[in-house]
């Protein structure tokens, strides 16, 4: 929330378009991981921006909680319930994510000629899944 680029992505949440879900531990009844979608369009693109028809994918899940399939869960879920709303839906990630295997697995492809150097000065591209 603190770095505008990146604050886009959760301000305002509940617009027309948002989807998401929360991951919830059952032990301590707190969230420890959540998957989004949000049309990021006009003056407002997001780092995954394709199109205005194609929805953002942001991603988090707390470090305690990571490699448990959390992610998975909530990505596997998400596209799910996408399915009836979108025709494919894209996202931004740093080549050096463990992540990318997942979204590969999941169906997800690299967007070609769409790498460039991110604010920390690594390797980030695009991905997209199409339904």
């Amino acid at each position: 929330m603190n770095h505008s680029d990146l604050a886009k992505y959760v301000q305002n949440w509940g617009l027309k378009d948002d989807m998401g879900f929360v991951a919830i531990a059952v032990s301590s009844n707190r969230p420890v991981g959540a998957a989004w979608l949000r049309l990021l369009t006009g003056e407002n693109q997001g780092y995954g921006y394709v199109d205005d028809q194609t929805p953002e994918l942001a991603i988090a899940v707390l470090p305690e909680y990571r490699n448990q399939g959390i992610g998975s869960q909530l990505l596997t879920h998400l596209l799910a319930a996408a399915k009836t709303s979108y025709q494919s839906i894209s996202l931004s990630t740093r080549s050096s994510n463990p992540a990318v295997s997942l979204y590969q697995k999941l169906g997800w492809k690299v967007i070609a000629g769409s790498e460039t150097i991110n604010r920390v000065n690594s390797i980030s591209f695009k991905m997209k899944i199409d339904y």
